[in-house]
C-alpha cells in the first residue's frame, strides 16, 4: 500500500462526494452528520474485513463456501451434460475433450454449460433460504446497525441491506407494503441501493469468471465481492442522501413483509429454479446479441469514420497498439479514463479500466466483467490491484437497462408511485454509479 495510492483513491472518494453534491437537489438540506458517518462506516468495514487476519479468515471461510456450492453445481450440472462440464472455465490452450474416440478442441469453456448453471442453483438456494426467513434474519441484523448509526427510515435500511444478497427488484420485496407510503427520497435509497450492488445468483458467475479453475483463486475473489456488496450499503445511503436529500419525517421502525414465496418448501425451489433459468436464458441471449451489437458497431465505426477520416492509424500508434481502430471499446476507455485515474487505476491500465467501466455501464456489468476475463486471459490486463480495484467498481446492476427493470418491477409493486419511479430513474443510475466507484476508491486505498 503505497501512499501514492492511498492519496489518489482519497481523492476519488472525495471527487464521487463532491459529484452527488453537484447533482443535489437540495444542496442545503444535505444531511452531513449521514454523509461523514456513512463513509467514515464503509472504511472501517473495508479496513476490518480486508486488513484484519482474523476477519479476512472469516470472510474467506464464507467465500469458500460460496465456492464449495459453485462445486455443488457443477454435479448437478454434470449430469445432464456430462462430458461437456470436462472444459476448465479458465483455460488458455487448447483442451481437447473425448467422447467415444472423437476429439474437441477448443480455446475456452462452454461458456452456457460450464457458468450459466450456477445461475439456477443460486437462485433456488436463495429461494429456499427466504422461505425459510434465515435470510430475513440476516438482513435485519444488518438493517438494525444501518438505522440506528445514520437515523434513516426503517424501509430503507431494510431494502439496501438486502440488495448485499438479493437482486434490485426481489429486495424491495421484503418492504412491498410499505413502498406506496415512502417519500420520494427514500423510493431513491432503494433504487440506489438496487443499482449499486449484485444478486447473490450472478456473484457465483463472477467467482468463476474472476477465479478461473483455481479454488483458492476463486475464493479470493468471493471474498472481494461479499466485501463490495457489503460496504456498498451504507455506501448506498451516502450518495442517495446527498442526491436526494430527506426533509420529510419518516418511520424509523422497521417491519418486514410477511410474505413468503411458494406454499412450501419444494414449491419455492421449484419457483427459485424456474426463476433462474429464465435468468441464465436471458443472461445468455444477452450476451450473444450485446456480443454481435458491439461487433457490428465496431465494424461500422473502423470500416467508416476511422478509415475515411485517418484515426485508425492514429489510434493504434497513441495506444501502442492496445487498440488497433476506432471502436466502442476505445471511445469508452477515453469517456472513462479520468474516473479510472480517480479511483485509483495505474496509468498504463486507464484505457483498459475506462473500457470496462463504459461497457459496464452503457451494456451491463455482466459484459464488463466477462470482458475483464478475456482480457486477462490475453494478457491484456494481468496487474493484481486494478483487477481488485475494478471488480469493485464494476459490482453493481448501475446501467440503463436497470432503469427500465427497475421501473416496471417496483412500479408493479406501487403503481401510485410509477411516474416518481420514472423520473428518478436516470438520477437512480447516476447514484448507482457514483456508489460503485465510491467502494472501488476505497478499495484503491488499501491495496
Amino acid at each position: 500500500m503505497e501512499i501514492t495510492h492511498v492519496l489518489r483513491s482519497l481523492l476519488g472518494v472525495l471527487a464521487m462526494l463532491g459529484l452527488a453534491t453537484l447533482f443535489s437537489t437540495n444542496r442545503r438540506a444535505i444531511p452531513w452528520r449521514v454523509v461523514a458517518i456513512g463513509t467514515v462506516m464503509q472504511i472501517l468495514i473495508a479496513l476490518i474485513v480486508l486488513k484484519i487476519d482474523f476477519v479476512r479468515g472469516i470472510f474467506d471461510t464464507v467465500g469458500g463456501f460460496f465456492v464449495r456450492l459453485l462445486d455443488f453445481t457443477g454435479e448437478g450440472s454434470r449430469l445432464v451434460f456430462g462430458w461437456l462440464m470436462n472444459v476448465p472455465s479458465g483455460g488458455t490452450g487448447i483442451v481437447v475433450a473425448a467422447q467415444d474416440g472423437r476429439s474437441f478442441a477448443t480455446h475456452a469453456p462452454i461458456f452456457a454449460i460450464t457458468i450459466l448453471p450456477s445461475i439456477i442453483f443460486f437462485s433456488a438456494l436463495t429461494t429456499l433460504l427466504y422461505r425459510l426467513g434465515w435470510l430475513q434474519v440476516v438482513v435485519k441484523v444488518f438493517a438494525w446497525v444501518m438505522s440506528k448509526t445514520l437515523r434513516l427510515s426503517g424501509a430503507e435500511t431494510l431494502s439496501t441491506s438486502a440488495n448485499i444478497f438479493l437482486g434490485q427488484t426481489e429486495a424491495p420485496l421484503l418492504i412491498k407494503p410499505y413502498l406506496e407510503k415512502m417519500t420520494r427520497s427514500e423510493l431513491l435509497a432503494i433504487m440506489v441501493g438496487g443499482m449499486a450492488t449484485i444478486a447473490g445468483g450472478v456473484m457465483a458467475v463472477y467467482i468463476v469468471l474472476l477465479g478461473g479453475d483455481d479454488a483458492a483463486e476463486r475464493v479470493r475473489w468471493a471474498t472481494h465481492l461479499l466485501t463490495a456488496s457489503i460496504i456498498a450499503a451504507p455506501a448506498t445511503l451516502v450518495i442517495s442522501k446527498i442526491l436526494l436529500p430527506q426533509t420529510e419525517p419518516v418511520d424509523e421502525a422497521m417491519h418486514l413483509n410477511a410474505e413468503r414465496p411458494g406454499a412450501n418448501l419444494i414449491d419455492a425451489i421449484c419457483i427459485g429454479t424456474t426463476d433462474g433459468l429464465k435468468l441464465a436464458v436471458n443472461v445468455g441471449g444477452m450476451l450473444i446479441v450485446f456480443t454481435a451489437l458491439v461487433a457490428m458497431a465496431n465494424y461500422c465505426l473502423a470500416q467508416g469514420l476511422g478509415g475515411w477520416s485517418g484515426l485508425n492509424d492514429l489510434i493504434a500508434t497513441s495506444t501502442g497498439g492496445q487498440f488497433k481502430d476506432l471502436s466502442l471499446q476505445f471511445v469508452f476507455g477515453m469517456i472513462g479514463a479520468p474516473i479510472a485515474w480517480l479511483i485509483g487505476v495505474d496509468s498504463e491500465h486507464l484505457l483498459a479500466a475506462g473500457r470496462l467501466l463504459g461497457e459496464k455501464t452503457v451494456l451491463n456489468e455482466f459484459y464488463a466483467y466477462f470482458s475483464m476475463s478475456q482480457m486477462k486471459i490475453a494478457g491484456q490486463l494481468t496487474d493484481d490491484r486494478t483487477r481488485i480495484i475494478l471488480t469493485y467498481a464494476l459490482c453493481g446492476f448501475s446501467n440503463i437497462v436497470s432503469i427500465g427493470i427497475q421501473v416496471g418491477g417496483l412500479g408493479a409493486m406501487a403503481p401510485g408511485k410509477r411516474t416518481e419511479l420514472a423520473l428518478l430513474g436516470w438520477r437512480a443510475l447516476l447514484g448507482g454509479s457514483l456508489t460503485c466507484f465510491l467502494t472501488a476508491s476505497i478499495a484503491g486505498m488499501l491495496f
